[in-house]
């Protein structure tokens, strides 16, 4: 099973938004099981935008340079899909790499 830590800085915790990026990171952990840990941090941040503000970020632990993503939306759970679907895009490319092989 992977392991899953989140980090809350300067928010408030959260069991909706754990029980949400558990789900989006099952595709991750399905699709590539060379990955076994995700770090998921939370912060906010000062910003002019009405759009931005909520920061997610996710880290991967696999084997190779660890894979990192971050996003910063008007709510944590765009920030977490946008995260996800930018680390699925990394993996790819990792998994291509590690193929030639």
């Amino acid at each position: 099973m992977s392991e899953i830590i989140f980090e809350y800085n300067g928010v408030t915790q959260s069991d909706a938004l754990e029980t949400y990026t558990k789900n989006k990171l099952e595709r991750i952990f399905n699709r590539f099981e060379f990955v076994h840990r995700a770090d998921v941090f939370f912060k906010t941040e000062n910003t002019s935008s009405d759009e931005t503000g909520m920061i997610a970020g996710i880290r991967l632990s696999a084997p190779g340079p660890r894979l990192f993503a971050e996003s910063s939306k008007d709510e944590f759970q765009p920030a977490v899909a946008e995260c996800v679907d930018e680390l699925l895009k990394q993996l790819e490319k990792r998994k291509a790499s590690m193929q030639t092989y």
